[in-house]
């Protein structure tokens, strides 16, 4: 944890540009295949709302009684997330922790062992900022666009598709970020380079009974 927490001060000025027409230019409309790894109490609810608005979902969980719902709706199980990456240019993460988002994305079975140039990466995890801001840059050196999508609202937002999403990453990919977190929450807001989704994450709303995350690894 500590060394990927390195020099994150200076991270802004280390990331490089790389070229967005990859991921930028994907059709809005398409219902190409969407992976989502990390099927906890807010997790599930949010994948089974991809499929219900007609995204085909590849996902995976270190759980495996946690995928059987999903499996049972449509949704492709496989093993781990690097089998994910291979099957999808669009990924959404939702994990418990730093810990948790440093292994899924980095880890032997991780993410960026099998990601495609141009894929992009969006994180709702509620994590470090510095910890986005390095993987933001490790998702960079393989092609691809990592962006930070931190919720707020609950599970039962989660259930009703009506979480709060504040968004930190490349301003030219949040329409494509925006298309994908519709599907799951009310509000989709953006706030600016990559780490800011995290700072700017609202307190959850008077009354919405708002709970963390449950610590448990997923993947």
């Amino acid at each position: 944890m500590a060394a990927i927490l390195r020099g994150s001060r200076n991270v802004w000025g280390r990331i490089r540009h790389v070229d967005y027409t990859l991921v930028s230019s994907r059709s809005m409309a398409s219902k190409t295949q969407v992976g989502f790894i990390g099927l906890g109490n807010m997790g599930n609810p949010m994948a089974k709302n991809l499929l219900k608005h007609g995204y085909p979902v590849i996902a995976t969980d270190v759980f495996p009684e946690s995928c059987k719902e999903l499996q049972e709706l449509g949704a492709q199980i496989v093993d781990n997330p690097a089998e994910v990456a291979d099957k999808a240019d669009r990924i959404v993460t939702m994990l418990p922790s730093s810990p948790n988002v440093i292994d899924v994305y980095t880890g032997a079975n991780g993410i960026l062992k099998k990601v495609k140039k141009g894929s992009l990466l969006i994180d709702s995890s509620t994590i470090d900022p510095a910890v986005s801001k390095e993987m933001a840059l490790a998702v960079e050196k393989m092609g691809a666009v990592f962006m930070d999508a931190p919720v707020s609202g609950g599970v039962g937002a989660a259930t009703s598709g009506k979480l709060t999403f504040m968004v930190g990453g490349v301003e030219e990919e949040f329409t494509a970020a925006q298309e994908l977190l519709s599907c799951m929450g009310a509000n989709v807001v953006y706030c600016g380079a990559v780490g800011t989704g995290q700072v700017g994450r609202p307190p959850p709303p008077p009354g919405s009974h708002w709970v963390p995350l449950p610590t448990r690894s997923t993947a």
